[in-house]
């Protein structure tokens, strides 16, 4: 039988830091840029099974280590692309869509709960994989179902039910990716879900230092209390590793300040968990993925 064509675009000894919102990482062996969703299944049926994969987006909530990765690094970025109104309350968005276009796109259609996604920097497919939040919204309130892949490249529709999700971590099925998700939302004014998007991103631009690279969040707020009290509280605002630095406008966020590295970045990481363990006794666990090859 005929292999089916493999179409997208293949980088070699690519650079991740120009990938990654944090502007840090190694190099990746092999980049995989696929030109659509059936090209990326096409793709991943032809890979041997001990091929390592790893999935990328926007980069955000990723530290790629300074060695890099090994193995075929997928870029769904602007690629897994698609996004419609399939009936009057339910939306299709393919994983590569960044979450702030599915906040604008249902406000459109006059869909509200989808709203906070304008506050999240990464793409569907990353929020569907940590059930990413922000400003008191999480993705998975409002999915029905979802599309994965298996490593073999078979696609399955599973309801969410089939999920365990928690505060920032979904489990279901470790050896399968998000492809794809239909969302089910509720009829709003479009307005006044326009306007709700407009008064997240002012809340965002005020509280949060998105003037200089960083990942988002970089730990899980503690049951009952928020990782920048403690880490402010800790007296760690300003703290400096190299060329990464926790921020003043938000300590739950580390800067590259222009020179960090992705060791510099873990380095703080550590010093912060440390420190508030020390002095709180409690252990802040990070949002933050982190990968690669430490030089």
């Amino acid at each position: 039988m005929k292999s089916a064509e493999i179409t997208g675009t293949f980088l070699h000894h690519e650079k991740m830091d120009k990938y990654t919102s944090w502007r840090v990482g190694g190099v990746a062996d092999v980049m995989y840029l696929p030109t659509d969703k059936q090209d990326l299944i096409n793709f991943i049926q032809s890979q041997a099974v001990d091929t390592p994969l790893f999935w990328l987006g926007l980069g955000s909530n990723l530290l790629v280590r300074d060695g890099g990765i090994r193995g075929v690094v997928i870029n769904t970025r602007n690629r897994l692309k698609k996004m419609t109104l399939v009936d009057a309350e339910t939306v299709y968005v393919e994983a590569g869509v960044p979450c702030a276009l599915v906040a604008r796109f249902c406000a459109e259609q006059g869909l509200c709960g989808a709203e906070f996604l304008a506050g999240i920097p990464g793409t569907m497919g990353g929020a569907l994989k940590m059930n990413a939040g922000a400003f008191g919204g999480e993705t998975w309130t409002s999915v029905e179902s979802v599309e994965m892949i298996s490593r073999a490249g078979v696609v399955t529709e599973r309801a969410a039910s089939e999920f365990e999700v928690r505060y920032r971590s979904v489990k279901g099925y470790p050896d399968e990716w998000f492809l794809a998700t239909h969302l089910k939302l509720v009829h709003g004014d479009v307005v006044e879900s326009q306007q709700k998007i407009k008064a997240l991103l002012e809340r965002r631009n005020t509280t949060q230092p998105i003037s200089f690279p960083t990942c988002g969040s970089v730990f899980k707020n503690p049951p009952n209390d928020y990782a920048a009290r403690l880490i402010e509280l800790t007296g760690l605002k300003g703290y400096t590793i190299g060329g990464a630095c926790v921020a003043e406008k938000h300590a739950n966020f580390i800067i590259n300040t222009g020179q960090a590295t992705a060791a510099d970045i873990e380095a703080l990481i550590d010093y912060i968990q440390m420190q508030v363990k020390n002095q709180h006794g409690i252990c802040l666990q990070t949002e933050v993925c982190k990968v690669g090859v430490v030089c």
